[in-house]
């Protein structure tokens, strides 16, 4: 089975549900707790054996700085994993720039060109982890291993799901199941109208044939906004989409204030670094 070499980090989205932070900053930049959430992405694409990392950017965004090595800060903390400073790993790092908003699916486009072969998504608002483990002993995500191993064992095509609360449903795509299958995905449903309470996560692995479909058979002038589920839905038709279930995992989104509130709280009960300390202030605080 060929591997995959590539992951795209999509990183373009203007922000307005976070501004106006998102007005002098990346969202993308913005720490959970103590570490940026695109270094986060980076090191589960990495984590995920991937060679090449590309970026996908807007021309109001600059992610230079973070791709640039820090050993001179990692010299002031070196009990900190050198993880979070550089990386040594023999990853290259490409940025590609959506001049226009035409979408998720017009997004990742714009990489396609320099990828040979399948590629690995991860949506840059989205910080998907199982690991919660100290600044100093940095463990990087499994998400997106896991959805390479899916690929490398069956060639298929496939989505990460998360289960969420019925009545946050009407907030994401929802996908309909068999077995492991994704066989509908129904945009913002009603409740009454869902077809399950599994959602698509950020985190997809799609094979060589994306960028032909995304450019030919479901351009963005013609399918716009659902250009990448019209994707999806071919390849459910086609060879089949399988659904990689990551509800054991937690996930965190900074596309609003206040799930990016709830995201630094959650995350810093979890973190061995903050936990007890963070627990004691809010039972003052609550008390």
């Amino acid at each position: 089975m060929t591997a995959v070499n590539d992951a795209v980090i999509v990183a373009a989205g203007l922000g307005g549900r976070m501004l106006p932070t998102s007005a002098y900053m990346p969202k993308e930049s913005l720490p959970l707790v103590d570490i940026p959430a695109i270094i986060h992405l980076i090191r589960e694409a990495i984590h995920a054996e991937v060679s090449r990392i590309h970026i996908i950017t807007s021309p109001i965004k600059d992610f230079s700085s973070f791709l640039e090595n820090k050993d001179d800060f990692h010299a002031l903390k070196p009990e900190i994993s050198e993880t979070l400073f550089s990386t040594k790993e023999p990853v290259e790092f490409l940025i590609h720039t959506q001049h226009e908003p035409l979408g998720l699916g017009h997004a990742i486009l714009q990489s396609l060109n320099s990828i040979d072969g399948p590629c690995l998504i991860l949506l840059g608002d989205n910080i998907i982890t199982d690991n919660f483990s100290s600044i100093n002993n940095y463990h990087a995500s499994t998400a997106s291993s896991k959805l390479v191993s899916s690929f490398l064992r069956t060639g298929l095509p496939c989505a990460g799901v998360y289960s969420v609360p019925t009545k946050a449903v009407v907030n994401y795509g929802v996908v309909e199941l068999d077995d492991d299958k994704i066989t509908h995905i129904v945009e913002k449903p009603d409740i009454n109208s869902a077809p399950s309470n599994k959602v698509l996560c950020g985190r997809y692995v799609f094979p060589s044939n994306a960028q032909e479909l995304l450019s030919e058979t479901y351009p963005v002038e013609e399918y716009g906004e659902l250009q990448t589920i019209a994707l999806q839905k071919h390849w459910m038709d086609d060879c089949g989409l399988l659904a990689v279930d990551l509800s054991e995992y937690q996930w965190y989104d900074s596309g609003n204030p206040f799930a990016w509130l709830q995201a630094q709280i959650d995350y810093g009960l979890r973190n061995p670094d903050y936990s007890k300390q963070l627990r004691e202030w809010l039972n003052q605080r609550l008390g």
